[in-house]
Formats: C-alpha cells, structure tokens, sequence
C-alpha cells in the first residue's frame, strides 16, 4: 500500500519574526507577483496565507524556529510542503509499516483533525493532512461547512492591561509576549477540540463545535477556559518576576447558532463566526475580570442538562 496523496495545499516558508516583515512579504506576493491574501493574520504569529490557485496557498511564518517543543527533532514551525491524503489514519499506518519516523499534532478544525510531519531522505519537512478536515484554503473550508448556520460555543479570551504593556516596552519586547500568550491559547484550544477564527492583538475568539455539532462543546470550552486562565497565570508570574508586568486574562463564552463562512473582501476574506451568539460572548469577555470566565445560562444549560 502507498499513501493516497490528493493534492498540495500550501508551502510554508519563513519570514521575520514581526508583523512589520510579514506585511512586506506580503505586499510583495500581492503587488509583484499578483496574488491573493487569504485570512491575514495566522494564529499565534506574526503572518499571512497566500491564495495560490484554487487548491494551494504560500503561508507566511514569522517564527524564529522551535517554538513548539519538537520531542523527535522534528521542528512544525519550518519551511515545509503540506500534502492532503486521502485518510490520515492509513497514511499514520502505512509510515509505521514502512518505519518513518513522524510527529502528531492537532489541526485547526477539531478532534478529527490531525496533522502529521516527517522529513524525506534530504530533511526536508513534510506535513500531512486529511482531505476535508484543514481550513488552509478556502475550497477547504468550503468542503468543512460552506456558509452555514450551525450551532456551537464561542469563547472569547482577552489580556487585561496590554495596552499598558505596549506602551511600556519596545516592539522587539511586546511582540515575543504576544506570540508567547498566542501560541499557549491556540494550542490549549486545539487541545479540546476548539478552532482558533480570529486573534487580533490580544484578543483571541474560537470555537467549539463549529462547524460539526459536538454535544460536549460547552464543557471542551469551560475546560479550555480553566486551562487557558492557569496557563496565562503562570506566563503573566514569570512576567511579572522578570519585568514587572501586571496583566491577566478574562474569558467570555456563549452558545447557540452562529454563522459559518467566509466574511470580508474579495481580496482579503475571513473565514469567521457570526451573529448574535458572537456578540454575547464578547460583552461577557468584556466584562470579566482578570482570572475570571463568565458564561451565559445557555453553557450553563448545556452543562447541568448532562449533555456534556
């Protein structure tokens, strides 16, 4: 048996660790050579996702390297080309068969979602996903769920005080504390199942659930939460200890039906949630104080009716 490769879906390669570097190359890619941005941001980093064709991208990653803890020497964060196949699950079976050694972490759009890296005889990196189950391009996210409205849980973290933070501090300091606090939300969300939408500065909103129904996405959420609170504490201490910042996080989640899609224009689309669930869940992170998560009487529905 062979892996069932599908098609190639985005080519990752390195930038600057600064939004002011990734706009650059991104304006490059767009004005010199005609193509189109995705999503913006990437989550947790400095970057952009670059429309190449209908089924591939060029994903920009400002990181310097190693910032996920690689345990087999395999670094995520590198340049590499990204393959669909056409289940994960035989692709994972046919490496250990054949005794290539692999790294597993979770992808962008829920449980089911997994990725896979390796290194080919040269070293150079290889990422492997399954078809319908990355939200890399957007004929990927429209074979996950199209425009639709569906029912799920939205949570909504937000760090109190950065604005004192980035006034206090040079760039070079502010932007390594964002992508610290970043990258610990977005795995943590990834953890339980969550997708990260949107980050933008020191907000972050993700969902659960979305966009297939879970019936244990309230309680996936209030344990992210718990999580992501414990997690910041301790980020929030060493910054404290080492530069004297005061800061914490506060967290706001909803559910109910929300809509699913692609937002925003042609040359620049988002790929969000939507509607009055979305905005509930924002007034409650707004009015949460450091260390704490509020959510509404539907989560809480949710959790006492034992349907998570």
């Amino acid at each position: 048996m062979t892996l069932k490769i599908i098609e190639l879906h985005h080519h990752s390669v390195r930038v600057p660790p600064t939004r002011s570097a990734a706009a650059e190359a991104r304006r490059f890619y767009i004005d010199v050579l005609g193509l189109g941005a995705d999503d913006g941001l990437l989550p947790g980093q400095p970057g952009h996702q670059i429309n190449a064709g209908p089924a591939a991208q060029i994903h920009l990653i400002g990181v310097p390297g190693m910032t996920v803890d690689p345990g087999s020497g395999i670094d995520p964060t590198a340049p590499h080309v990204a393959l669909a196949v056409a289940s994960i699950a035989e692709a994972r079976s046919e490496l250990e068969r054949l005794g290539v050694r692999y790294r597993t972490m979770p992808g962008g759009s829920g449980p089911e979602s997994q990725q896979l890296f390796l290194a080919d005889p040269a070293g150079n990196l290889i990422e492997l996903h399954q078809l319908g189950t990355c939200r890399c391009t957007a004929r990927s996210r429209n074979a996950i769920a199209g425009h639709a409205r569906v029912s799920g849980t939205v949570l909504f973290a937000d760090m109190r005080g950065f604005t004192a933070i980035a006034e206090q501090l040079s760039p070079d300091d502010v932007v390594p504390l964002l992508n610290e606090y970043c990258l610990m939300l977005s795995a943590i969300t990834a953890e339980y199942g969550g997708t990260v939408f949107h980050i933008a500065g020191d907000g972050l909103m993700a969902g659960f659930g979305v966009p297939r129904a879970e019936p244990d996405a309230s309680a996936r959420a209030v344990a992210a939460a718990r999580r992501m609170i414990s997690g910041f504490n301790c980020i929030a201490g060493e910054w404290k200890t080492r530069l004297g910042l005061e800061t914490g996080i506060g967290i706001g989640i909803n559910a109910g039906d929300v809509i699913i899609g692609d937002v925003g224009a042609p040359e620049r689309p988002s790929y969000t949630l939507i509607g009055d669930t979305v905005n509930v869940a924002a007034r409650l992170v707004q009015s949460a104080r450091a260390g704490e998560a509020l959510f509404s009487r539907s989560v809480w529905q949710s959790l006492d009716s034992g349907a998570a």
